[in-house]
């Protein structure tokens, strides 16, 4: 009987032996998480006579390459895609609506990452791939932030991050937030070589070689002029901050992240989030500055080389991931269309607001019925519709009515469409961009053509349905070339990043990962 059971769990032990000697699969020492304000796929694609071949060259040859990206919801600006990249989710969840929202409590504008007088993360209301990995290591795995912008360093970083570092707007130097600690050293040593603003007031900005100043892909006109800029005056900042320079200085700083901390130095996971610039110059459309654009993303190109080529250095690309892609957003052309006799117009939405309330005062009496309006949203006074016993769906299905009948506007989507209506495509993704704490209670669908501007906000935005091309390239650890042609959205990413650390995905994140 003895002998029997003996050769029953030996065989079991030996197995449970070899099995417990067999090393876990490795994670990746550092994942690079790049987000590119503005990025292009069409753009990239058309410029690569101008690259090096370590840079995005590399990374589409080497990487797998999802080609149709596209934003998580509707009308999503630079801050709304880098939370919906961080966090796995969309607006409706992450809270982060845009750069900035009309505050009900305040009655003004507030910026997405200003609360109480500092930078803080805090509107952020759901975790982020970076907090999920601090919880997962217990705080020992690092995390840094690098942007050249307030909004793109802190939610890209999240709540538990070691440092988010940006350039201020005033100064011209790296800073970063007290919530999360002192300036890190490396960053004051930075500052003290080269400081953005610096190098901002002793830059002339030319193109890179004579190629790029020669080659044109735009139909607005065959061969430029080279261009050179300088930035003096009150300007001198802002601009640089829309040239190509600024993506040096943003890989300059990262290099000396990845050079002077103990990032991807161990076996636990660390995590850099990057973010770089690929508009035009001072904002202006592709036609008013070809040649500068096309020079941006030359720079750009080789400073997503330099980055890829410190990584490499240190660490070694077989224990480095990359996950690079866009905003997906564009600065619109500024041109009146209405010359070439397009379908065009121009609609004030502050001055729409005004009559809405002057309209709903005659059915209900005289009362501030609307609060105020923001980008294509408007917010009620939903106080007053409650003590004078209204009912709010009476209210907005008349708003609905009236507005209808304004010029310019398309569609018109109240909060109880939105929470409660039929689904469709469409009404999903303007359904994602939804969040009662952020947003109004009515949302103006403007035509496409038309352009909407708020003199009280400074607003002037052209509306296009148009898609803008743009991709999600992973590259890197191991992986090896694929192209894939089916759509995808920015928000499976931190899935996807949190499957390869083998961490939880965020807090809110309801989406799989993408298959690598």
């Amino acid at each position: 009987m003895h002998n029997r059971h003996s050769h029953f769990f030996l065989p079991l032990l030996l197995a449970l032996t070899a099995l417990s000697s067999v090393d876990a699969a490795p994670v990746p020492r550092v994942v690079v998480n790049i987000l590119i304000d503005q990025l292009r796929g069409d753009y990239l694609e058309a410029f690569m006579p101008l690259y090096g071949t370590h840079g995005f060259k590399r990374l589409i040859d080497g990487g797998v390459v999802f080609r149709q990206a596209e934003t998580a919801s509707d009308g999503a600006d630079r801050a709304a895609t880098a939370a919906s990249i961080a966090c796995g989710t969309t607006p409706a969840d992450h809270g982060i609506t845009g750069q900035r929202w009309f505050d009900r409590q305040t009655q003004g504008i507030i910026a997405c990452t200003d609360a109480q007088g500092g930078f803080t993360p805090r509107y952020l209301t759901v975790s982020t791939i970076g907090d999920e990995l601090k919880v997962a290591t217990e705080g020992k795995a690092l995390v840094y932030s690098i942007a050249p912008w307030t909004d793109a360093a802190l939610l890209t970083a999240g709540h538990a991050a070691d440092a988010a570092l940006w350039i201020d707007s005033e100064t011209g130097l790296w800073r970063s937030s007290d919530y999360y600690g002192a300036l890190p050293t490396w960053a004051a040593l930075q500052n003290s070589r080269r400081a953005p603003m610096a190098i901002a007031q002793n830059a002339t900005w030319q193109p890179t070689d004579e190629l790029v100043g020669t080659f044109s892909y735009f139909l607005s006109g065959g061969r430029k002029e080279p261009f050179s800029h300088t930035f003096q005056g009150a300007q001198a900042l802002s601009q640089f901050l829309s040239s190509g320079l600024v993506n040096t200085e943003v890989a300059a700083l990262a290099s000396a992240c990845i050079e002077s901390t103990q990032i991807g130095r161990d076996e636990l996971t660390d995590y850099l989030a990057v973010s770089f610039y690929a508009g035009n110059f001072n904002h202006l459309p592709a036609n008013s500055a070809p040649m500068e654009l096309q020079d941006t993303y030359v720079r750009l190109d080789r400073a997503v080389a330099n980055l890829i080529e410190a990584l490499e250095h240190h660490i070694g690309l077989d224990r480095v991931l990359f996950c690079v892609t866009s905003t997906g957003s564009t600065d619109e052309e500024t041109d009146d269309l209405r010359r070439y006799r397009l379908p065009s117009g121009t609609l004030d939405v502050q001055r729409t607001a005004s009559l809405l309330n002057m309209y709903l005062a005659a059915l209900y009496g005289q009362g501030r019925y609307v609060d105020g309006s923001f980008g294509t949203w408007i917010y009620l006074n939903n106080k007053l519709i409650e003590d004078r016993q209204l009912s709010l769906s009476d209210v907005l299905s008349r708003a609905e009515d009236f507005l209808l009948q304004v010029e310019g506007v398309k569609d018109v989507y109240t909060s109880r469409r939105l929470l409660q209506g039929a689904w469709t495509p469409g009404i999903s993704r303007i359904r994602a961009g939804f969040n009662p704490l952020r947003c109004g209670d009515i949302r103006l669908q403007v035509s496409p053509g038309w352009r909407f501007v708020n003199n009280e906000t400074h607003e002037n935005t052209l509306v296009r349905a148009s898609y803008v091309p743009f991709p999600i390239i992973f590259f890197g650890y191991g992986l090896t070339k694929r192209s894939i042609e089916t759509p995808v959205s920015v928000d499976r990413i931190a899935p996807t990043l949190a499957g390869q650390m083998r961490i939880r995905a965020p807090s809110a994140c309801n989406q799989p990962p993408l298959n690598l």
